[in-house]
């Protein structure tokens, strides 16, 4: 058998696809090889195009801020990818014979084989009658799910969810199945669409529609109880202010990218009094830390997937070939309405 691929990102925009050495299984672990492992088309983004800021500045951990250093050096880059899926090959000492052939969610990158601890696939083992590929979303999944549960919805709310990529499409359709009306706002028609089909009770153009003042016309003038912004972009962010309630809340989720051109503080958001939430998947948002891990996060969302509750699959837009894997990340680079959720094929490589 070939040894595993493992992707690559050498420098802005230059993609590898590259085969690396088996690592050993020492007891207390277990060998995965990858069956699929999606690409973010949020933060992995900002890695490949070279806008991260952990390029450019220091995170200090234990300060908890962005410090003027250098930052160590992002390229060449193995590490990225957070939403793979896998089966279990072989076993260490001391595993469980009955993992044998799971197929199993994590977090390992884009590479075609990992060996693993047990803990950290206890509790993470697919439903044997899932599709493997739903298992890519445990991640992207969890964080819409953080963003919906900082939103603080309750039954009969209006809540607009701007920016309908992957992330926002599974917002959108865990804030309709919790009773709240969703607004969708997205510049890409078929992701309008899309947003309609999976429960959002209006799909809104920002490049033809005042966003805003349609949510306020349609509420009765109130606004939105909530807004979610995961699009990233602060003009969304700032549309998102001008649509919430006076004292309603707008959960910043997206992953924003240098100063904030096009968010102006001195506006609605001074005036209306609204409070602006992050939310950001390494913690629950505050207040529910004591109930809610990042892992029973995960975890709801692949639940969700397997009762049937939450649909991701026709969120997939392209299946590619992990050796291939240059020219997908060009595709979302290039063409933000050509793909959704595209997803690296690492099955035939082990053939």
């Amino acid at each position: 058998m070939p040894d595993p691929l493992v992707v690559t990102l050498t420098e802005p925009r230059r993609v590898e696809v590259r085969s690396a050495a088996p690592q050993p299984l020492p007891a207390g672990h277990v060998r995965v090889r990858t069956l699929y492992s999606g690409i973010s088309a949020g933060t992995e983004l900002t890695l490949y195009r070279g806008t991260n800021p952990h390029q450019n500045r220091r995170w200090d951990a234990a300060a908890r801020l962005f410090v003027d250093e250098p930052a160590r050096a992002a390229y060449p880059n193995d590490v990225w990818g957070y939403s793979e899926v896998g089966r279990i090959v072989e076993l260490g000492g001391g595993a469980d014979d009955g993992l044998l052939g799971a197929a199993v969610w994590g977090m390992w990158g884009h590479r075609g084989e990992v060996v693993l601890p047990l803990e950290k696939v206890a509790g993470r083992v697919l439903p044997p009658d899932l599709d493997p590929l739903c298992g890519t979303f445990a991640r992207v999944g969890a964080v819409a799910l953080n963003a919906v549960l900082a939103a603080d919805t309750h039954i009969g709310e209006t809540v607009a969810i701007f920016g309908q990529g992957v992330i926002g499409l599974v917002a959108t359709q865990l804030a309709a199945r919790s009773g709240t009306r969703v607004v969708a706002v997205d510049g890409i028609s078929a992701r309008r669409e899309q947003a309609t089909a999976l429960g959002a009770a209006a799909a809104l153009d920002p490049a033809t529609t005042d966003v805003g003042a349609w949510v306020k016309e349609h509420t009765g003038g109130l606004g939105a109880d909530v807004c979610i912004d995961l699009s990233g972009s602060y003009r969304a962010l700032h549309e998102a202010v001008r649509a919430c309630a006076a004292g309603g809340r707008v959960v910043a989720a997206g992953f924003y990218q240098s100063d904030g051109v096009g968010l102006r503080l001195g506006e609605e958001f001074h005036h209306n009094r609204i409070q602006l939430v992050s939310s950001q998947i390494s913690a629950a948002p505050s207040g529910l830390g004591h109930r809610w891990s990042p892992e029973r996060i995960h975890r709801t969302v692949v639940d969700l997937v397997a009762a049937g509750q939450l649909d991701v699959l026709p969120l997939v837009s392209h299946v590619v070939p992990a050796a291939e894997a240059a020219a997908a990340y060009a595709l979302l680079d290039q063409d933000a309405t050509a793909a959704l959720q595209v997803v690296l094929d690492f099955r035939g490589e082990a053939r």
